[in-house]
């Protein structure tokens, strides 16, 4: 019995470490755009000149371009973040149904990986507003985890002659 829970808890901290270990992986080699910083000089005073009024327009002007400009960045970003932990994910379930056979504990704690991480793709898809990548990665979650679920609680070994 206590041989089993440590093996669940195995499953669980490998899952979640592949998962971490994808995620902080892209963020430490694919940087995300950094957000614009709002003007200091932007002060409100109680009684401004003309030419302080028109100066504070014209930074926040600014500042709202350049913050239109870093939510589409961001939205990129978060559309590439998407498909790289995608394909992540594909390659980590592959792997766990290659090792299905050799290791049972070690192939379900990286299948549990490969899900915690479509998990974060589908949640990137979500941040990146493209709802066409966002219904890629749900349609792959979504395949992947039927022929997952075929392979692992449905399909019968054939008989061995």
């Amino acid at each position: 019995m206590e041989n089993q829970v440590l093996k669940i808890v195995y499953v669980l901290f490998l899952g979640s470490m592949i998962a971490l270990f994808v995620g902080l992986g892209i963020r430490s080699f694919y940087a995300p755009p950094e957000p614009p910083q709002y003007p200091v000089t932007l002060i409100e005073k109680a009684n401004p000149t003309d030419e302080e009024l028109a100066e504070q327009q014209r930074q926040q002007q600014e500042h709202e371009r350049a913050a239109r400009a870093w939510e589409e960045q961001n939205s990129i970003y978060n559309r590439n973040v998407s498909t790289v932990s995608l394909a992540a994910s594909v390659i980590l379930l592959g792997a766990s149904l290659l090792l299905e056979k050799r290791n049972r504990v070690l192939a379900n704690g990286i299948l549990l990986g490969g899900l915690f991480t479509l998990l974060y793709s589908i949640g990137r898809g979500f941040a990146s507003q493209d709802t066409m990548m966002t219904f890629i990665a749900v349609a792959v979650g979504l395949a992947v985890a039927l022929v997952l679920g075929y392979r692992r609680f449905f399909d019968k070994p054939s008989p061995q002659a």
